[in-house]
């Protein structure tokens, strides 16, 4: 079946995003470890991955907003919030474990990857509960 419009979009959307992500990623990951850039340029490096994180967030967004079926906007709602459930109570339970001494410092950008791991759980859950995984095809 040929996906709908706001689907093709937010292929297009996530593509871009990630192939952004990958591409910078390993790009400073490679100048900063080998310390071929300094000062600003360190900034600029690090910020673009997280952007383009954002991207994805916004993709997401777009797909919500430009869905036109409901049952299958609602069902990405329902993977969204799920999502962001799992990756609030996780980040949360774990700072305050980490507050106490109790267990490691984890960087913050795990939050987006536990969500991501959410959203794809909230997806199953739709597939087990709605017999569909929301994808609009």
């Amino acid at each position: 079946m040929v996906p709908s419009v706001p689907r093709r979009r937010y292929l297009r959307r996530i593509g871009n995003s990630t192939a952004i992500y990958v591409a910078s990623l390993l790009a400073a990951k490679y100048l900063i470890s080998r310390d071929l850039v300094e000062g600003p340029v360190v900034w600029i490096l690090g910020l673009i991955p997280g952007l383009a994180v954002v991207g994805i967030f916004y993709a997401i967004a777009m797909l919500i907003i430009e869905q036109k079926d409901e049952f299958i906007r609602m069902l990405i709602v329902r993977q969204t919030l799920i999502g962001t459930a799992v990756a609030l109570s996780i980040s949360t339970v774990w700072g305050f474990l980490e507050n106490f001494g109790l267990v490691a410092h984890v960087d913050a950008y795990w939050v987006a990857i536990i969500w991501f791991f959410g959203f794809g759980l909230g997806g199953f859950i739709n597939r087990i509960s709605h017999g569909t995984w929301g994808d609009g095809c």
